[in-house]
């Protein structure tokens, strides 16, 4: 992408949206043109695809959707324990209550590439084009958060001290060069994490739901072009997992991003929406 990405203002203002089941869901959308639909992670919010990323995509000439999860960020709340199989029902039904009936191109990232997975097998007339970054196939195949990173981050977050759970949560989900160096990036985090906390128990499920994932044995049968990226010093779902999930998918190419974190699309976000956007061009 050039260097003079237009400016543009992001609200990340959300508006509900009622599902046929009868829960409803918030969205962002921002821009104007084809339709991309972003699907967020593990206590992810709108807020938490980063100004940077969004704005590249805006001056592309692209329709940003991103729709919050069950639970998150004024979401319906959940009745009951859900599955990457509900959530990405939810995306599917969420494009119905938007009126859009064209494929739509699908950049998932961690939680949300699970989500993107089941949402291409089983809507695969919803997906155009597909960018799985930074996650996992599940099951088998998985390789999860080394036991030392986890007990950090469990400490932190349970230490009673908000400005140490951030920091660990920033330092966890992006490189240690970028978390050293670049405050305003950590600045823009903290607003997005908290001003629509995700709750202990919404945070449960959803590692419940992450648990119970397993695509390995299907994901053979996604054919739309299919990017997936991976940073190599990912330490929620290490860098193992991108090399298992593009080999099981035919013709899928994969993109490096040597040194960076699991939250790749902050630390170069320039690229990341290049690559969303070649990805979505394979299928023109």
């Amino acid at each position: 992408m050039s260097s003079d990405v237009r400016t543009v203002t992001l609200p990340y203002e959300t508006r509900r949206i009622d599902l046929a089941d009868g829960t409803h869901r918030t969205v962002l959308e921002i821009g104007e043109g084809e339709p991309f639909l972003l699907i967020h992670g593990l206590s992810g919010t709108h807020g938490h695809w980063g100004v940077p990323f969004l704005e590249r995509l805006v001056a592309a000439g692209r329709r940003i959707i991103t729709v919050n999860h069950v639970g998150v960020a004024g979401s319906s709340r959940s009745r009951e324990q859900f599955s990457i199989v509900d959530l990405a029902d939810a995306q599917a039904a969420a494009l119905d209550a938007l009126g859009i009936d064209s494929p739509v191109d699908v950049f998932g990232i961690s939680m949300g590439g699970m989500t993107a997975q089941e949402l291409a097998l089983r809507h695969p007339a919803r997906v155009r084009s597909l960018v799985l970054g930074c996650t996992t196939a599940g099951g088998a195949a998985a390789t999860w958060m080394a036991q030392s990173d986890m007990e950090g981050l469990v400490t932190a977050l349970q230490s009673g001290d908000a400005g140490a759970a951030l920091r660990a949560s920033w330092g966890i989900n992006v490189s240690r060069s970028f978390a050293d160096s670049r405050d305003d990036r950590y600045e823009e985090f903290v607003e997005a994490t908290t001003a629509h906390r995700v709750t202990l128990r919404i945070l449960s499920e959803q590692m419940q739901a992450i648990v119970g994932h397993d695509t390995a044995d299907r994901l053979g049968q996604i054919t739309v072009p299919t990017t997936v990226v991976h940073g190599t010093e990912d330490l929620l779902l290490p860098y193992p997992n991108g090399l298992k999930v593009v080999e099981a998918i035919p013709d899928a190419t994969l993109e490096t991003f040597d040194g960076a974190g699991h939250l790749f699309f902050w630390e170069d976000p320039e690229r990341a929406a290049r690559i969303a956007l070649e990805t979505s061009a394979r299928a023109d």
